[in-house]
């Protein structure tokens, strides 16, 4: 149990212990010994460390549901990023081996398996192949393939 959980129950529970006390001015406890009254008031104290004490299991159990998720999205998203990293390493590997654009800069992003690639292509048949070459990559959606082709 961390400390603030600790924390928060020793709260609870002398919390707890106030209003069993309290309880003991109670006008239907008039009739009651003080032994009686000291008896009703410990079982009362101890009936609300034990929900204390449970509220409190809880809220651990669910402080570590919400940490376990938060890091599964934390993976989800080094993996999603690391897939990205991968296709745009395999889409400017494509376009090395390609003569014509190996000689020009041709950006290629990626996200969640959409390439989009900017910059210029020396032709119409260069840009073409260069969105060719991004669709053939495993793990690729889709491609924007926002290539100008060099005026004259």
């Amino acid at each position: 149990m961390s400390k603030s959980t600790q924390r928060i129950v020793q709260i609870i529970a002398v919390s707890a212990l106030a209003f069993g006390l309290a309880a003991c001015n109670k006008a239907a406890d008039e009739g009651q010994t003080a032994g009686q009254k000291l008896d009703s008031a410990i079982a009362n104290t101890e009936k609300a460390a034990d929900n204390a004490a449970a509220n409190a299991s809880a809220a651990a159990t669910n402080a570590a549901d919400a940490a376990k998720d938060a890091a599964k999205e934390a993976g989800n998203a080094m993996v999603s990023a690391a897939d990205s990293a991968s296709i745009t390493a395999a889409v400017n590997a494509g376009l090395i081996k390609d003569s014509e654009l190996s000689a020009i800069k041709i950006n290629v992003d990626t996200k969640d398996g959409v390439v989009t690639l900017t910059g210029e292509a020396p032709s119409q048949a260069a840009k073409d192949r260069a969105g060719d070459i991004a669709k053939a990559v495993q793990g690729v959606s889709s491609v924007a393939n926002n290539l100008t082709v060099k005026a004259g």
